[in-house]
């Protein structure tokens, strides 16, 4: 029953007309956007407004959250999403914006840990995802992504990778599968490549993708996605059997 009113609702949202400022965000800010087809952008269009309505949006650190935040998010979190089923991210409740990049408090040590070195201050973020908590972004690493399309960097698009990775319960670089060829094929493909990537920057070699990717699994994945929708030559050309199975696993070609 609760199946069916979400459906209805859903329905009710796409059905409704969009608004025409927000089609202008859509061309200024969503690079890929030129590229769909009419069929797509009409797509797009119902899924930014299921989206924008069905989270919850909050503003932190003094940002006021406007149409142009929520529909900028929103479409890239659902460009994602495009090519294959969905349910807008079920583990997405909401979405915190932060102006900058956020620093996070520092760690505090368990009762019964003994700390042997100092404790490192913190790295500022411009985003996080938390597995079944809210995904932060800072708006001002949105805008240069948005401004610099192509340089293979979107916050956007990589938190909501983690997002889609932790699915299955675990972030750990795999999202859901369709069969278990998919999951053979993806390990072979993802393991060695990932492993490339470390041979890479441990011996201060330039890598096909930024070395922050070569920090775990989950990290490869969400930073290969970034490359994947925001930089797809550059992918095609130095991982072809990476860009692949991104393809496959996206159902889309960008």
């Amino acid at each position: 029953m609760f199946r069916w009113f979400a459906d209805r609702r859903r329905e009710k949202l796409t059905r409704a007309p969009f608004p025409g400022e927000w089609e202008r965000v859509l061309g200024r800010n969503v690079h890929s956007w030129s590229r769909l087809d009419e069929e797509e952008r009409k797509r797009l269009r119902g899924m930014i407004q299921v989206f924008v309505a069905e989270k919850n949006w909050e503003g932190a650190g003094g940002l006021e959250i406007t149409d142009e935040i929520r529909v900028t998010i929103a479409a890239h979190a659902c460009l994602l999403l495009l090519g294959f089923p969905h349910d807008y991210y079920p583990n997405v409740q909401s979405i915190i914006v932060y102006p900058t990049a956020v620093v996070p408090p520092p760690r505090t040590p368990g009762f019964f840990e003994t700390v042997l070195e100092p404790v490192e201050p913190e790295e500022p973020l411009d985003g996080e995802a938390f597995d079944q908590g809210p995904v932060i972004i800072a708006w001002d690493a949105v805008s240069r992504s948005v401004r610099g399309p192509g340089s293979g960097e979107n916050v956007i698009y990589h938190e909501f990778a983690h997002k889609l990775d932790a699915l299955d319960g675990d972030a750990d670089g795999t999202p859901p599968l369709r069969d278990r060829g998919a999951y053979r094929d993806w390990a072979n493909i993802f393991s060695r490549e990932y492993l490339r990537l470390k041979k890479d920057v441990e011996r201060g070699r330039r890598s096909f993708l930024d070395d922050y990717a070569a920090t775990d699994e989950g990290e490869f994945f969400a930073v290969a996605t970034e490359r994947f929708f925001d930089s797809p030559e550059s992918l095609l050309k130095r991982a072809p059997e990476l860009y692949r199975v991104l393809r496959q696993y996206y159902g889309r070609d960008p």
